[in-house]
């Protein structure tokens, strides 16, 4: 028996292990090998904790919606009673106490429904939707959050590869000049001191390598962590083509108009004011009667356990005789509710006025943020056409230089300033490309195109 128990043992164990096993692979092949960026939006959309969250509060005020809706529905209840009662009863009139054990059960189904109360149903199935409508457009608002960020975070690692890619071909330039040096060294075209120079700055090159690698990894990290990956998730970026730095910049203001038709900022704004609207509607109701029309079904029964000096009555003879039916209609009206209506009518009151500040708050904000993404596209635009100059120039003379070195006709020293010149114009350039392009892809947001590369 124990030899079969262990059997069921490992057998059970085996097969919960590969389970395991095969859940975790599912999982991990439902995530590519090389992220785009619009990979990284979508799943970042999609399982970001905060989104998700919002998400669920989503699904919370669907159901308060429904809740309100519920509240058109007759209000249906039913009871069921019965109880013992042992006492001594004078049942013959004579004055003689009969101890008697009594049973006495009681059945009603009662129903309401509002026939009237000034809307105040109605204003609150609308006020619950336009809630609901407001908790749908937070969740945008957290995913055009999440985009932003993603997206950032993204070209950081694109501009940290790219910077590694441009040190590596320098430090592969730099190389090639140190092998140069020595050939002329051993040729006593060039002095020692040159050599160790050029080897200096092959070193320097390297640890610049270094430097860019760690970049990467630390760009990459920070890109994962904000997708919210586990630690174990193997992650790598794709690689995309040339990202186009120089695309048109719309005017200011047709931003700003598309801005505040489209982003749910305004729109949440905008909501907020009618479910104050609704708020002033309900609270002002109180001061309404409200009319109820209602019904009841009922019937009950008593019978003597003990000691019983009557005859019995059949149970359900006796249900029956005492079935009653009942209808009617209720006015309830507000006389005096310790000033509460009108303090709930003057803080909705109140509330209208704020959502109305709160919504120029927003369209002020929002204008002021697309103008500020304008003026960065802008500036970054320039900055990159300037830089683009720069490394031309800066290419072109490095070129002629390294070529007059390898003719013997130029020392070192010069080579190295000239090197220092281009390395700063490659730097920036990179910098500025990627500055660009974050910026008008930030910009192109705002007006409501969807960021790609």
């Amino acid at each position: 028996m124990k030899k079969l128990s262990l059997i069921f043992f490992i057998l059970s164990s085996t097969l919960l292990y590969t389970v395991r096993c095969v859940a975790q692979s599912g999982a991990a092949a439902l995530l590519p090998e090389s992220w785009s960026l619009a990979q990284c939006i979508e799943y970042a959309r999609q399982h970001n904790i905060q989104v998700n969250s919002l998400q669920y509060a989503q699904q919370s005020a669907e159901q308060n919606v429904i809740a309100a809706k519920g509240e058109k529905i007759p209000l249906l209840s039913a009871s069921v009673a019965n109880n013992l009662n042992n006492a001594n009863n004078n049942v013959r009139g004579n004055g003689n106490l009969v101890n008697q054990l009594t049973s006495s059960g009681a059945y009603a189904v009662n129903s309401s429904v509002v026939l009237w109360n000034d809307n105040s149903v109605n204003n609150t199935i609308r006020r619950q939707d336009l809630s609901f409508q407001s908790a749908g457009l937070s969740v945008q608002q957290a995913q055009n959050n999440v985009t932003l960020a993603i997206t950032q975070a993204y070209l950081n690692v694109l501009l940290a590869k790219e910077n590694e890619k441009y040190v590596s071909e320098l430090v592969h330039n730099t190389d090639s000049a140190v092998l140069q040096s020595k050939q002329l060294f051993e040729a006593g075209k060039v002095a020692k001191i040159s050599l160790l120079q050029i080897q200096a700055q092959l070193a320097s090159d390297k640890y610049l390598l270094v430097q860019a690698q760690n970049t990467i990894r630390l760009n990459t990290l920070t890109l994962k962590q904000l997708l919210q990956l586990s630690t174990e998730t193997p992650f790598e970026i794709a690689q995309v083509p040339a990202v186009n730095a120089a695309a048109a910049i719309a005017p200011v203001a047709e931003a700003q108009q598309l801005a505040l038709q489209n982003f749910p900022e305004i729109k949440i704004g905008k909501l907020a004011m009618d479910i104050s609207t609704l708020d002033i509607a309900i609270a002002k109701a109180a001061f309404k009667p409200t009319i109820k029309a209602t019904g009841a079904l009922g019937s009950g029964y008593s019978d003597v356990l003990l000691n019983s000096v009557n005859p019995k009555t059949s149970y359900f003879r006796q249900t029956g005789n005492n079935f009653y039916q009942s209808m009617g209609v209720s006015v309830a009206i507000p006389i005096f509710a310790q000033r509460q209506n009108k303090t709930n009518l003057e803080k909705a009151r109140i509330a209208y006025k704020q959502s109305g500040l709160k919504l120029q708050s927003n369209q002020l904000v929002l204008t002021q943020a697309v103008e500020q993404a304008y003026l960065n596209a802008v500036n970054a635009r320039q900055a990159y056409d300037a830089a683009s100059q720069q490394l031309t120039a800066a290419t072109e003379s490095y070129r002629i230089v390294y070529a007059e070195l390898k003719l013997g006709a130029l020392n070192v020293y010069d080579l190295l300033q000239q090197r220092n010149q281009y390395v700063q114009a490659v730097q920036a350039f990179t910098q500025a490309k990627y500055t660009a392009v974050l910026q008008q892809k930030v910009y192109q947001f705002y007006m409501g195109t969807p960021i790609t590369l």
